[in-house]
């Protein structure tokens, strides 16, 4: 049997268990996932620790994404992010390396959910709220997919300071936001502004338009202000779970080298939104 599993603290909240869970039962892989919570400065003692129990693969959440770079060889990506958020200890196993290997699929969760929603990124100018893991995840992938990027932050040193890592980004306040929406073809809401108070939106309804396109990160509600606001504008929307859902399966992905079977994957997820 195959095991993988989560690092965080806390994990238990998770929702990936039942996202690679009904991956495997689809697949009728001989796997298990299962959760570990070790303490807030123990992240590099855990992913070593694993390989030592065997485990195959690993996710990192919070507070661990950015300790797991020093105990894994980083993909590019994930170094230029700054973030790891999946460990494959496939090359350890088979004698390839010494360490881990450390991949970002916070990225491909942005990009592969638009994707399924028939969104193009290519040449869109895209306006990220939020500079923190989140935004910083969603700036790379739609930069490296061809888009022009904008971030927003509350914050604009932040905001700027992530832009000046994204190819091509810029980076500002929230002052002139109505309008970089007015000339965005894309938005993400990479802030957690609708889920602890359902009721409120990063980006007020005036300035949304029918051209947009909008994801947002947070999948608890499934459907947020911003997005049942942007559905009335004629925007294209596409809610948290759908990156949530993506993240999973690019890890699933790199851990068993299967194409991963998405309706059963999304479909535990959402029962567990429900």
């Amino acid at each position: 049997m195959d095991v993988y599993g989560l690092i965080g603290n806390p994990v238990g909240h998770s929702l990936s268990p039942p996202i690679h869970e009904a991956g495997y039962e689809a697949l009728g892989l001989d796997a298990r996932y299962v959760t570990f919570e070790p303490d807030a400065d123990a992240a590099a003692a855990a992913i070593e620790g694993a390989a030592d129990l065997g485990v195959a693969g690993l996710n990192v959440t919070v507070p661990f994404k950015q300790d797991a770079l020093d105990a894994v060889d980083p993909a590019p990506l994930a170094e230029r992010i700054g973030a790891v958020n999946t460990v494959d200890y496939g090359p350890v196993r088979d004698g390839d390396a010494d360490r881990p290997r450390g991949h970002n699929t916070d990225a491909a969760g942005v990009t592969r959910a638009l994707e399924h929603h028939d969104v193009t990124v290519d040449g869109r100018d895209a306006l990220v709220v939020g500079a923190g893991g989140a935004g910083r995840a969603a700036a790379f992938a739609l930069a490296d997919a061809g888009a022009t990027v904008r971030v927003a932050n509350r914050t604009a040193e932040r905001a700027v300071e992530l832009a000046d890592t994204v190819p091509g980004a810029t980076g500002g306040g929230l002052d002139d936001l109505a309008d970089r929406v007015a000339a965005a073809d894309l938005l993400v809401n990479a802030t957690s502004v609708g889920m602890e108070s359902p009721d409120e939106t990063p980006v007020p309804a005036e300035h949304l338009h029918g051209d947009l396109a909008v994801l947002d990160a947070v999948y608890a509600p499934i459907e947020t202000r911003l997005l049942r606001e942007a559905a009335d504008a004629g925007a294209t929307t596409v809610d948290g779970a759908w990156m949530l859902l993506y993240q999973g399966v690019e890890a699933f992905e790199i851990w068993t080298d299967e194409e991963a079977p998405i309706e059963p994957m999304n479909a535990a997820l959402r029962a567990e939104l429900e």
